[in-house]
């Protein structure tokens, strides 16, 4: 297996962590139900596969918000958590120049610059959880608290309800 980005810098801060393979069909479409399939083609529970949203504020400044597939997330919260008047999803085209990563394979450990990042505060009930390793058709099984840690994140209520 070849190492990604993402699993050199967990390496590199002597993080363990599980690197799980799924078939990508390679379509990456912003639609619901998008992540819960990768979370059935892993055999793992949607709660905790955590999905990567990058976002930019009216600032412009670059926001990443990791949600759990199970749920959307709440732009009212997503505002409220890094103080923005407006959020909106980094059209596709810039997020490989932006990050380093692709859609669909955008993984928050590891991008080209140390952008603000938050975290839906359900990650905290579980053991593990995954994470895009930074390639389509992987995932980065890891602790949350590692997660939390090897990001700089801050865990925050993001869920729509």
């Amino acid at each position: 297996m070849k190492k990604t980005n993402a699993m050199r810098i967990l390496d590199g801060a002597n993080i363990p962590y599980e690197a799980k393979s799924y078939d990508d069909d390679g379509e990456h479409e912003l639609r619901r139900g998008a992540a819960a399939e990768t979370s059935r083609k892993l055999g793992m529970p949607a709660e905790r596969i955590f999905k990567t949203i990058v976002m930019r504020t009216e600032e412009k400044e670059t926001v990443v918000f990791c949600q759990s597939a199970s749920c959307e997330i709440n732009l009212k919260k997503a505002r409220k958590a890094c103080g923005a008047k407006e959020v909106a999803p980094v059209k596709t085209e810039e997020l490989l120049p932006l990050t380093g990563y692709v859609r669909g394979g955008c993984s928050p450990i590891g991008m080209k610059r140390k952008f603000r990042t938050f975290i839906d505060s359900s990650v905290m009930q579980y053991e593990t959880v995954c994470v895009s390793a930074g390639v389509r058709g992987m995932q980065l099984v890891l602790s949350p608290a590692d997660l939390i840690r090897i990001t700089g994140a801050v865990t925050v209520d993001l869920a729509l309800e």
